[in-house]
């Protein structure tokens, strides 16, 4: 199976890898007729259940957060927010299920709204709730779902009470990257590799420690081989990836808080010019990084920028880490919070 997704991939400018994407077809071998919420409805070749239930006007609300539905990205079947129920085969996700011609679906059903309630609190679980400060509030998927899901706080827990926070990556001229917010949908890593075909990003890590990375091993957005074009922030359904300079469009101002300092550490811009963005074009121009070692920041040293003024921590004070304290290694854990433990 492997071997033959790879062969059908479609051919690549870079030698790269093309990570998760190049789904195989999941939808029905032809037109379809399916019932929803008692709604009879026709799907051409190919349609999901998704397809179906986005069709009629159903009994509940459907989201699908790791679904995009355009230029061939996903579905992926991750966040599992799109359940709903079937006759014929129980609970399925509606995002990857082909629509079977006389079938019949439930988006009301006690066990399909269960699932996806379940489902929507373990993403946000995991997520940076601190919306007020973050550039894709009122236009955020997730957000758009908690609301119309009416969730006022996920059962289980919050990304506070656990988890340190990851450094915000403000290196690029371009795009803006907060892990903390990402729901790992996806959507950004198929849209560079099998849209674009540029082979910058990919999903790294397992389990707990998945994120987001850099097929280059770079460390930051910067000195990644990304060439820019912005099309992992289109397709983003949260605040992960954001286009600069509306980072801030959307936030509420609040005195002493901002996006940044509620995370803890950022990484900023070093200034140094960069040549042409990938390894082949750059071995074509002739050109050899001087940087003068592996540093993630491009300047030859050990150490990545991070802000540094007044509020690259939340407690006013000038350290180039998340503690206040001079040291600027950053080895010790981000407090990521504003003093005193609270938030507003």
């Amino acid at each position: 199976m492997s071997s033959q997704r790879h062969q059908d991939a479609p051919p690549l400018t870079e030698e790269i890898a093309p990570g998760t994407a190049t789904d195989p077809p999941v939808g029905g071998d032809g037109p379809a007729t399916v019932t929803v919420d008692g709604h009879e409805v026709t799907v051409e070749a190919g349609a999901t259940l998704l397809d179906a239930v986005e069709a009629v006007d159903t009994d509940e609300y459907v989201p699908a957060l790791c679904h995009y539905g355009r230029e061939g990205i996903g579905p992926r079947s991750e966040c599992r927010t799109c359940m709903v129920e079937t006759d014929a085969h129980g609970v399925v996700p509606a995002c990857s299920f082909p629509a079977e011609g006389g079938l019949s679906v439930e988006t009301g059903a006690a066990d399909a709204s269960e699932a996806r309630d379940v489902n929507l609190d373990l993403v946000l679980s995991n997520h940076n709730l601190r919306c007020t400060t973050c550039g894709k509030n009122g236009r955020c998927e997730l957000q758009d779902a908690a609301i119309e899901h009416e969730v006022e706080e996920p059962r289980y827990g919050v990304l506070d009470d656990r988890e340190e926070y990851e450094p915000l990556d403000d290196s690029s001229s371009f795009i803006q990257i907060d892990r903390n917010k990402c729901i790992l949908c996806n959507r950004c890593v198929e849209a560079c590799n099998d849209v674009q075909v540029e082979g910058v990003l990919r999903m790294e890590g397992s389990g707990q420690d998945t994120r987001i990375g850099f097929q280059s091993g770079a460390e930051t957005m910067e000195d990644s081989t990304c060439v820019s074009c912005g099309h992992c922030a289109t397709v983003c359904p949260t605040g992960a990836l954001v286009e600069k300079g509306i980072e801030d469009a959307t936030t509420i101002p609040i005195p002493g808080f901002t996006q940044k300092n509620s995370v803890g550490k950022t990484y900023e811009r070093t200034g140094t010019p960069k040549g042409p963005m990938t390894p082949k074009k750059r071995a074509g121009s002739g050109e050899t990084r001087t940087d003068g070692g592996d540093s993630a920041n491009g300047r030859g040293d050990d150490s990545a920028s991070t802000s540094d003024g007044d509020s690259a921590n939340g407690r006013g004070g000038k350290s180039a880490n998340s503690r206040g304290d001079g040291d600027p290694s950053g080895t010790e854990p981000i407090d990521g919070g504003v003093d005193g433990g609270e938030w507003p």
